[in-house]
């Protein structure tokens, strides 16, 4: 099954994953390079460019910095785990 779902603006690193199942990313390339464009920003610029509040790109700020290759259970987080909304909580794994 494939679904295609709006991200949520909360996200939760720190909670337990309820699954070891995960795949990577595509486009990890394209991702990398657009990461490293958005690191050059200034927060007012995010804020601007995405049309998002301070307090919204002043977290996105922090987390492009901290973004790194490779991804472990460390520095990553399946997205259907990692996002938080009403939309989310309805899963159920196996």
């Amino acid at each position: 099954m494939i679904l295609t779902l709006s991200p949520a603006k909360t996200m939760d690193f720190e909670a337990q994953c309820l699954t070891k199942k995960h795949t990577g990313p595509d486009f990890i390339e394209d991702s990398e390079e657009l990461i490293q464009n958005l690191t050059k920003m200034g927060k007012s610029d995010l804020s601007l460019l995405m049309n998002i509040s301070d307090k919204l790109a002043n977290l996105n700020y922090d987390r492009y910095r901290s973004w790194s290759l490779p991804f472990s259970t460390n520095n990553a987080k399946q997205a259907l785990l990692a996002f938080k909304g009403d939309v989310y909580t309805g899963f159920r794994f196996n």
